[in-house]
Order: structure tokens, then C-alpha cells, then sequence
């Protein structure tokens, strides 16, 4: 398991033990998190290194993709997004999944031949592999 989606009651010390991980390295993978001391319902969580294969985001699965996470992992996809010609950005990306990320990653399943449900803007695993989303090592 890659991520941990929060649950009432828990802290990153309890999530940390949950995964035998200390908790410097759960705030490692987890730049985006400001103030250890709080967390939300439904947040993701990293509970283990990325496996990049040296270089790229591994697929942190669909349910990532909702308005209420912020991650850099969000804000690198912009980026790549942007290189690839698939900006919907009024400005520029940022780690908060949004209605432009959504709107230029539709663009890019349009642009793999995807159409359809397959190119409502919600990253899947075909298409994310591909868009070779930079590591995020912060």
C-alpha cells in the first residue's frame, strides 16, 4: 500500500507505527503536510517510499484524484500536463487537485485516443503511466 486515507481519531504517529515506518520519513513522502498535528478524514496519506523505478510517480489510484487532496504529486502532473500541450490552466498548476487539473487531464486522455468515460479527466493507470510524471522527492 502506497497511501493511507486518514480516519477520524488518527495521527501521524499512530499511522506511522500502523506501517512501520518512522514518523520522519511518513513527513519525507509527505511535504505537502504543514503542521504535523493536524490531519483530515479522507486525506492521503504516503505510508511508503515511492517506487519510481529511479524516476517517476508510481499511480497513486483514482480515489486520489478529489478536490480535498493537496499533494506535489498534483502540482508535478500539471507540469508534465503543460509540457504535453494539455493545459486548461488559467495560470499554472498547484498541488490542490482542481477543476483545470481535471479539464487538462482530459486533454491528455483525448490525446492517447481515449474518449468518452476514459477521458472524463480522472487519471487512471494507462494513461498516467504514460505521462511519466516526474519523482517527487521533497
Amino acid at each position: 500500500m502506497e497511501f493511507y486515507t486518514v480516519k477520524r481519531g488518527d495521527n501521524l504517529t499512530k499511522i506511522a507505527s500502523m506501517f512501520h515506518v518512522t514518523l520522519d520519513r511518513i513527513l519525507e513522502w509527505n511535504p505537502q503536510i504543514e503542521n504535523p498535528d493536524i490531519l483530515f478524514p479522507g486525506q492521503k496519506i504516503r505510508v511508503s517510499a515511492p517506487d519510481m523505478h529511479g524516476e517517476y510517480e508510481p499511480f497513486p489510484g483514482a480515489d486520489f484524484f478529489q478536490s480535498s487532496v493537496t499533494s506535489p504529486v498534483i502540482e508535478a502532473m500539471g507540469y508534465r500536463l503543460i509540457e504535453e500541450g494539455c493545459s486548461a490552466y488559467a495560470g499554472g498548476p498547484d498541488s490542490q487537485w482542481s477543476e483545470a487539473d481535471r479539464k487538462s487531464y482530459s486533454k491528455w486522455q483525448h490525446k492517447l485516443g481515449f474518449s468518452g468515460h476514459d477521458a472524463d479527466g480522472t487519471p487512471g493507470r494507462r494513461s498516467w503511466d504514460r505521462l511519466h510524471v516526474p519523482a517527487v522527492y521533497e
